[in-house]
């Protein structure tokens, strides 16, 4: 089943890197929520028409940790809809772990603090809504840890003011 959903996860990948080509900026910066199994605070702003960074600071209600994550994403218009655009992007992060909420794939708890290294990937539908300026949007974030913990898949909605 995992090597379906591999497969799966690789060819949208393909096809959405291929499609990307369109003017997609319609926005400078914004500032807002992400809520999902990492909730937290969200910045994206864009470095040139169809490229943004994003930081976030999460917490992991799970892991009882606090998390830092900066992406590099690539935007373009989605289906030819004025204001929806996908995104993919590659990135990193340091996160800080209470050991004895922290457990890894064997589900091994540590009895010390863990600090989590990364590699995050990203892949997202955005609506920009220009009448109360608002994003909206949902995206699957996977990142693996290193050197503990192994990877792991993040979904999420966020809402961002925008200017």
């Amino acid at each position: 089943m995992k090597t379906i959903i591999y497969r799966f996860s690789f060819a949208l990948a393909l096809m959405l890197c291929m499609g990307f080509g369109a003017q997609a900026q319609e926005y400078q910066t914004g500032i807002g929520f992400r809520g999902g199994a990492a909730s937290g605070l969200t910045v994206k702003h864009f470095i040139k028409s169809d490229a943004a960074i994003e930081g976030i600071l999460s917490t992991s209600f799970k892991y009882r940790g606090t998390v830092i994550t900066v992406l590099y994403e690539k935007h373009a218009q989605a289906f030819n809809a004025s204001g929806l655009q996908w995104y993919y992007g590659l990135g990193g992060h340091v996160g800080f772990y209470n050991g004895h909420d922290y457990y890894d794939r064997s589900h091994r708890n540590y009895d010390d603090n863990v600090v989590g290294l990364g590699v995050d990937g990203i892949l997202g539908l955005e609506y920009y809504i220009r009448d109360i300026p608002f994003t909206i949007g949902a995206d699957v974030k996977p990142y693996f840890n290193i050197p503990r913990g192994g990877g792991f898949w993040d979904t999420a909605l966020h809402v961002r003011y925008v200017f």
